[in-house]
């Protein structure tokens, strides 16, 4: 869309038909979508946000365990990959080998939910409890456990 007007001015001088096919898709957009917007937006993310939430909700409609929306959620949360970036920290227990986190192997003691649902020694329910205390959180815990046990006894933390 960003290109519109250049197009236009590039063609202005070419005899030729109008581009039915853009206002075709204008059309069947806003059937699908509601009303266009009064400037149309120049970044393709823009047109494309309604069609992907929409096939994603149909996607999440249609699993059947928990095991299958908690790895939905998760390959679609907005920091899916932060955790690439995460160094392991031996000490305060932050370190997965490669063969756990490829294999799926136990990463937790099987226990019951604050909200009483039963988690596995997958810990996959906390991708899919509404009630489970945000990542972010335990992060900054973890963090300022690190910290205070390198100024305090650890200097090799």
């Amino acid at each position: 869309m960003s290109t519109l007007s250049l197009q236009n001015e590039i063609l202005s001088g070419c005899a030729g038909s109008e581009d039915t096919f853009f206002q075709t898709y204008l059309s069947s957009w806003s059937d699908s979508f509601g009303d266009l917007p009064e400037a149309l937006p120049a970044k393709q993310s823009v047109w494309d946000h309604p069609g992907v939430a929409a096939d994603s909700a149909v996607v999440e409609s249609n699993l059947s365990t928990s095991f299958q929306l908690a790895s939905f959620r998760f390959a679609s949360s907005p920091h899916r990959g932060g955790w690439l970036f995460a160094l392991p920290v031996t000490p305060c227990g932050v370190c997965l080998d490669d063969e756990a986190v490829r294999l799926g192997m136990s990463i937790c003691v099987p226990h019951n939910c604050h909200c009483g649902s039963f988690v596995d020694a997958h810990g996959l329910h906390s991708f899919v409890c509404r009630k489970a205390p945000g990542k972010i959180t335990r992060h900054h815990a973890l963090v300022a456990g690190c910290s205070s046990l390198h100024l305090c006894r650890y200097p090799e933390l």
